[in-house]
Parts: structure tokens; sequence; C-alpha cells
């Protein structure tokens, strides 16, 4: 069968193609930080890791609770012929990883909301059970826009 790789596959489009940085705006009502956010990319990894999704799922419970996160709920799906998905629910967000074995790639999100969570070194497991030679991490705060602290949410009705 062959694969077809999405267009935004290695690079999910977080960078400026000129210049390779991760471009930012920050609005001036913006205050409290709610979390952090870090976008991995592993190259070069563990083939054989990247499709057996019970090491996968191992290895993303252990970067959960390494990162002092608490995990809610695993779902995992291994695609044919190769490939998994992984999206770990946590209290504090999430942890997902996207594998392409045949590349040796991995995709991987950490969002982890307060200040006792330490979604790098979710990622530092990650990157060293998988085996990857080479990874780019870019990590963001996550912040509040001051107009949202003080304002009262309600769900819309249908």
């Amino acid at each position: 069968m062959e694969q077809i790789l999405s267009c935004l596959h290695p690079n999910p489009g977080w960078n400026n193609p000129k210049t390779d940085e991760v471009t930012s705006f920050i609005p001036a009502d913006v205050t409290d930080m709610v979390g952090k956010h870090c976008i991995l990319e592993l190259y070069n990894c563990d083939q054989a890791k990247l499709n057996d999704e019970a090491f996968l799922r191992t290895i993303v419970t252990t970067a959960a609770k390494l990162a002092g996160a608490t995990l809610l709920n695993l779902i995992t799906h291994r695609f044919e012929p190769q490939g998994v998905t992984g999206l770990a629910l946590l209290a504090e967000s999430h942890i997902s990883i996207h594998t392409w074995p045949e590349n040796g790639y991995a995709a991987v999100d950490v969002f982890t909301c307060g200040d006792h969570t330490m979604p790098e070194r979710a990622c530092e497991v990650l990157c060293k059970e998988l085996g990857a030679e080479h990874h780019s991490l870019k990590s963001f705060q996550r912040q509040t826009p001051a107009s949202l602290m003080k304002t009262i949410r309600n769900p819309s009705k249908i």
C-alpha cells in the first residue's frame, strides 16, 4: 500500500519559512500564564518502537508521570500497515503523538496547565525512549487575555 504523507509532514507549519523562527504576537492585554505548550519533532527514531502501540502507551504514561501530570485516559490506534496515534488526556491538558515508522519520525504535542508540571521533561523522556538521533523542540507559554479573566463565560444555547 502506498503511503501518502500529509502536506504538514514533517514540519507542521510553525516556522516562518524565511527565518526558521517561530513567529509570535502577544497582545498588550495578556496577563497570566495558564500553561506551557511544547511542540516536539523527533527524527531518525527507532522504527520498531514507533510502530509498537504497547511500547508507546508505556512511554506516554511514563512521560506524563515524570512531567508531574495526572493521566486521566489514554487512547491509541495502530494503523495498517504502520504508524500509531496516541492521545493522553491529562487533568492538566494533553499529550499527543503521531508516528511515521517508515520515516523514523514522530510528531509530539505536550500541553500542560499550571506551574507544577514540567512538559519539557515529558519531551526528554519521549526523545530518549524513541532513540531520536535529532529533534526540534519549540515551547511557548499559553496566556490568558485580561479581558477573559474577569468575564463570566456561559455555554452558548443550541
